[in-house]
């Protein structure tokens, strides 16, 4: 296995880092300031525009697209890998580059699924960063780590088909730039349990589609909204369905592979940001008469990190190597590995910087709280840890099972 990046991965890392030191990283401030003065904690700041034109010019745009455009050569996962990485340094560069959820997983079900018509439609625009669009699965009202268990209605009435329900954690939906939601609902509840839900394109100005609040992660409201939704007797034509019927969770498993894989990837960029303040306040501040540097406690958090992140990158490599060569569901128990160890291994750094910090690591003059907070959300975003354990253990155990291979803790086998 070879991890060394390719000529194509290096040159866009090239670009990448140049852009997040003279750009993304500059601009941060400015992002708060403008956002300060919009008032509105889901508003549209200028800066946000401004970058996105340079991540054009410079070519750095719709880097996640595996396969070639008119913006990229077609990067493997595993060409992705470190430039997602860099990414997850700053909460401005995903969008910034057009690689940013849930559009990402969004544009890859309209790229598989989608027909031409609902391509032109959704997919050219979303390509274009001219909208944005949200992806409308979990409900409030039924444990969403079963995604078998929805209770959204998608029946159909003629040419058309109406949609009854209620769905939570809506990221994007409080954006004014997001016109379209996927929608996933059941169609036929007498189908066998993985036939009976559909996925459809839902404008969001279409009546009956309600906004009714943006929920905060412990306490921080996300610019683009985490929502609850209400879907009211909603109409919307039969050409709006993607795939067929009943297709629906194959498609939600289609979709969460590389948005899971995806946030692995930031999640070490977050990672390694938080490892950097860490030395940096470290270098800074003094302490019972020695730099916090010198200090035992603090050389072993700044040790254990750099560990940590090291073992979570070749796990991520691995996985994304995995999905080149045997595709996605052939790595997706390797996924799983990754979804549960990444944010994580973040998280554990994110607090050791916290700690570092003192005080200052609670407020809002450094980064690090409002990362924590989203380190957070990601151990149940996209499966909880405990549904990606129970998958593993299952592959385990089936395959100890079946090669007879049981250790007896003696380093004997039989």
């Amino acid at each position: 296995m070879d991890f060394t990046l390719s000529d194509t991965a290096q040159r866009y890392r090239s670009k990448l880092v140049s852009f997040l030191r003279d750009a993304i990283l500059p601009a941060e401030e400015i992002y708060r300031a403008q956002m300060l003065e919009l008032g509105d904690p889901h508003g549209d700041p200028a800066v946000i525009e401004d970058l996105k034109s340079e991540a054009r010019r410079l070519g750095l745009w719709n880097l996640f697209l595996p396969h070639r455009t008119q913006w990229t050569d077609g990067l493997s996962n595993l060409d992705y890998a470190p430039l997602a990485e860099l990414s997850g340094m700053s909460f401005l560069a995903p969008e910034a580059m057009n690689c940013s959820a849930p559009d990402t997983g969004n544009m890859e079900i309209l790229t598989t699924y989608g027909t031409e018509a609902q391509k032109e439609q959704w997919l050219a625009p979303l390509l274009n960063g001219e909208i944005r669009s949200c992806f409308a699965m979990t409900e409030p009202d039924v444990a969403s780590s079963d995604a078998t268990n929805i209770q959204c209605s998608i029946q159909r009435d003629g040419n058309d088909y109406v949609i009854n329900g209620r769905k939570w954690w809506i990221s994007g939906a409080a954006s004014a730039r997001c016109k379209v939601a996927i929608v996933m609902g059941k169609t036929d509840a007498d189908k066998s349990t993985y036939k009976q839900q559909s996925m459809i394109l839902v404008p969001m100005d279409t009546p009956g589609v309600n906004v009714v609040r943006s929920l905060p992660v412990f306490g921080y409201h996300d610019r683009e909204g985490h929502c609850e939704v209400t879907f009211d007797n909603v109409r919307v034509p039969k050409g709006n369905l993607l795939g067929e019927e009943g297709s629906g969770f194959e498609i939600a498993q289609s979709r969460l592979g590389p948005g899971r894989i995806h946030h692995c990837m930031r999640s070490l960029g977050a990672a390694e940001r938080a490892l950097d303040l860490m030395c940096k306040r470290a270098e800074r501040r003094s302490a019972f008469g020695r730099l916090l540097s010198e200090q035992g406690t603090i050389q072993n958090w700044i040790a254990q990190s750099r560990i940590e992140i090291d073992q979570a990158r070749l796990l991520t490599l691995n996985a994304a190597y995995l999905m080149d060569t045997v595709g996605n569901k052939g790595a997706r128990i390797e996924i799983s590995e990754i979804k549960v160890v990444a944010p994580n291994v973040a998280l554990q750094v994110l607090d050791r910087a916290i700690q570092t910090h003192g005080g200052a690591g609670l407020s809002d003059d450094f980064p690090l709280a409002m990362m924590w907070a989203h380190q957070r959300t990601l151990r149940l975003a996209d499966g909880p840890d405990e549904v990606h354990k129970m998958s593993i253990s299952r592959r385990e155990l089936a395959r100890h099972r079946q090669e007879g291979l049981f250790y007896h803790g003696d380093g004997s086998h039989l």
